[in-house]
């Protein structure tokens, strides 16, 4: 006999907990909206789970201002700049200079650990390790979805709006009618062999490399802990890179008249991640919405990935609380038009950014040159160096 199904009620349902899903979560909590978060992945496999995080100041403050653990401030590694390195020469920009801005440096996982520990404390119905197997009825005013718990228990969840924060493979968005929506995708024909190794700073700052072997980002983690990445093909294998060859690889595409050498040390992990660039629209249909990977994602040579995500949710949680307060769904309904503009505007930004400093299989000799003189006029020009500082570290949220 098939296990019987238990009836949840709460007005937001929330599949995906990962930062996107437990940050909205957390601002419906605090504005008293009950909701009910489903995550199939477990807790431990999520926190351990290395992944890199540049976030904006409004990201930060998103987490500060609203009560979430401030490990932020003392263990994220803030950043006044960034050196485009190309030509085998540095060129340093100053965000605070520029823009009056800065980003920081935390994990994603990290990030996830303060959201995670936040709900915990504030009682949160969260449930980790829990499959969703169907979404129903979205177009009604009642949208519905059933879940698998870790245990095997089976759950119908009923409620007013439905939230998908299920990453990029969201399950969510492919209820969606072909009918009602649209895709808009671009694949690169390359990827990032990334390493994590135990090794001092190479630099204060971030250096994104443009060379002819190839593009190349020296990162950090913290001060003894730096994570760095090279262009490779999507399909190499990681096993056939030996530590000699990958830190050989990385010096060489640094190289330079100035003698920058990097700081060297083991690698304890090696990966590779290929990118693209996706978007959803709309972001919504019936009471189903989307957030970050879910209806969007970025390559990361912008670093706006989870900084989107938090955006959306900034824009989503406001419409949510609007509906409530005043039965007015005029913001829900106008929720993926302000959201999609600030995707397309980072969209646009982590594009340039990619083709200006990656170099194409097979490029023409012309198509590599022109990279470079794209790279000398923003370098050159206080204007062109504002352009990158502000979409850098981000347009304001909500």
């Amino acid at each position: 006999m098939a296990n019987e199904r238990t009836v949840l009620r709460t007005r937001v349902g929330i599949v995906g907990g990962g930062p996107a899903g437990l940050m909205l979560s957390h601002l419906l909590a605090r504005a008293g909206i009950e909701n009910i978060v489903v995550e199939s992945r477990d807790a431990d496999t999520i926190s351990t789970t290395h992944r890199a995080g540049i976030l904006e100041s409004g990201a930060v403050a998103l987490l500060t201002d609203t009560g979430v653990d401030g490990r932020v401030l003392t263990l994220g590694d803030e950043h006044a700049g960034i050196d485009l390195r190309f030509n085998g020469e540095s060129h340093p920009l100053d965000f605070r200079e520029l823009v009056d801005a800065t980003v920081t440096l935390y994990a994603q996982n990290e990030v996830f650990v303060d959201l995670a520990a936040a709900r915990e404390r504030d009682g949160g119905d969260v449930r980790f390790g829990s499959e969703v197997t169907a979404v129903l009825d979205l177009e009604t005013e009642t949208p519905k979805f059933r879940f698998t718990a870790a245990d095997g228990g089976e759950f119908e969840v009923h409620c007013d709006l439905l939230v998908g924060a299920d990453g990029s493979r969201s399950f969510c968005r492919r209820q969606i009618p072909e009918s009602n929506r649209r895709d808009f995708t671009v694949k690169y024909p390359f990827a990032w062999f990334g390493i994590l190794a135990e090794a001092p700073k190479s630099s204060p700052e971030l250096i994104y490399a443009n060379s002819p072997h190839g593009f190349a980002l020296v990162s950090q983690r913290s001060e003894t802990v730096q994570r760095l990445y090279f262009q490779c093909d999507p399909g190499e294998d990681v096993d056939a890179w030996s530590e000699d060859r990958i830190w050989s690889e990385l010096q060489r595409r640094v190289d330079g008249p100035d003698g920058f050498t990097l700081k060297t040390g083991p690698i304890f992990e090696k990966t590779v991640l290929p990118f693209r660039s996706f978007v959803r629209e709309p972001l919504s249909h019936g009471r189903l919405f989307l957030v970050g990977d879910a209806g969007h994602t970025v390559p990361p040579t912008g670093a706006k990935g989870l900084n989107l995500a938090f955006a959306d949710v900034r824009v989503l949680f406001e419409a949510i609380d609007s509906f409530y307060s005043t039965g007015n769904a005029g913001l829900l309904e106008g929720y993926s038009d302000t959201a999609l503009r600030r995707v397309w505007k980072a969209q646009n930004f982590s594009y340039w950014m990619t083709t200006m400093l990656h170099t194409p299989p097979d490029a023409e000799p012309f198509m590599l040159k022109r990279a470079l003189g794209e790279l000398d006029t923003v370098t050159g020009s206080r204007y062109g160096q504002q352009y990158l500082a502000e979409s850098y570290t981000g347009w304001p949220h909500g």
